[in-house]
């Protein structure tokens, strides 16, 4: 009678388990939205937003000339040819390990999330409130086009090789949204906005994979450490920086002006896109590697 409680209890456990790994997907989308309609509250539809993000993107005047030529090559790196070659490449990948579902996922991850951006591009409403007079640059196309193809990467590869390309993706990701600030084509909201929006796409269709593949198969219960520990101790530190900075920045606007230079303030944005792509590339290798495993033995990718 025992041993009967015990493996009854186990079978709840399962279940209980399953049932997490089948919606937390749903729950991290859910986040991503509403993470990205926060930004857009705070610093496109209110004064103060404005005017710290402006401070960070007109900080941004770097002059070092080698800095200057990594992020103009890491911007015109961000082309649609290239990205559309990297995607066949994960597509390629997909059909090789016989996971359709994930050939299929790659192409409506990197669609869904472009075509999001664009059109909240075009049709949200950025008021004048900081008297800069520049036009709606949120979200931003190239961060989310070079975060898309980054997932899809993710998303493709077999599981040993997912927590390298997290790392790889998330650096590339990083430097593609500090360029677009520096060469002042976008703000620090405009580029979390899109790493959010591409979370919430890629997380969705992982739902919709999970849902598809359950119940034959059991979900793993490893995830990419190597890529996990670095980028949530990254994101810890760089959300610190950013929360102290965007209190110093918003008091030298507000209080004490003159109490910060816009190198502080670009420093600043800086720190909030470091985290908001550690944070989103954490929660993405952690959803994919969290991919079903075969029920049987045998080799799991």
């Amino acid at each position: 009678m025992t041993a009967v409680a015990t493996r009854r209890t186990r079978v709840r456990d399962s279940s209980a388990t399953g049932g997490w790994h089948a919606i937390s997907p749903l729950v991290i989308a859910l986040l991503a939205i509403g993470g990205s309609f926060l930004v857009y509250r705070v610093f496109i539809r209110t004064g103060l937003g404005q005017t710290v993000d402006s401070a960070a993107l007109n900080g941004g005047d770097i002059r070092h000339p080698q800095v200057s030529e990594v992020l103009s090559r890491t911007l015109n790196a961000t082309q649609f040819v290239v990205l559309g070659i990297v995607c066949l490449i994960a597509v390629i990948v997909g059909i090789l390990r016989k996971r359709l579902d994930l050939s299929i996922g790659v192409v409506l991850l990197v669609v869904s999330a472009n075509l999001a951006v664009q059109q909240l591009k075009a049709h949200l409403d950025r008021p004048d409130l900081d008297g800069a007079g520049m036009p709606n640059s949120f979200p931003s196309g190239h961060t989310a086009a070079a975060a898309s193809v980054a997932f899809v990467l993710v998303m493709a590869f077999p599981r040993a090789l997912r927590g390298a390309m997290g790392l790889l993706g998330a650096a590339y990701v990083a430097v593609v949204a500090v360029a677009t600030v520096w060469a002042e084509w976008h703000r620090p909201s405009d580029t979390i906005a899109a790493l959010l929006i591409v979370l919430a796409c890629g997380s969705l269709i992982m739902w919709v994979i999970r849902l598809r593949r359950a119940g034959g198969e059991r979900a793993s219960k490893t995830p990419a450490r190597v890529a996990t520990l670095p980028l949530a101790l990254v994101g810890i530190i760089c959300t610190a920086a950013c929360l102290f900075g965007l209190a110093s920045v918003a008091m030298s606007e507000r209080v004490m002006p003159d109490l910060v230079s816009g190198r502080f303030a670009f420093l600043t944005g800086v720190a909030a896109i470091m985290a908001a792509t550690a944070g989103t590339f954490y929660f993405w290798v952690r959803l994919t590697t969290g991919d079903p495993l075969p029920e049987q033995g045998g080799k799991t990718t």
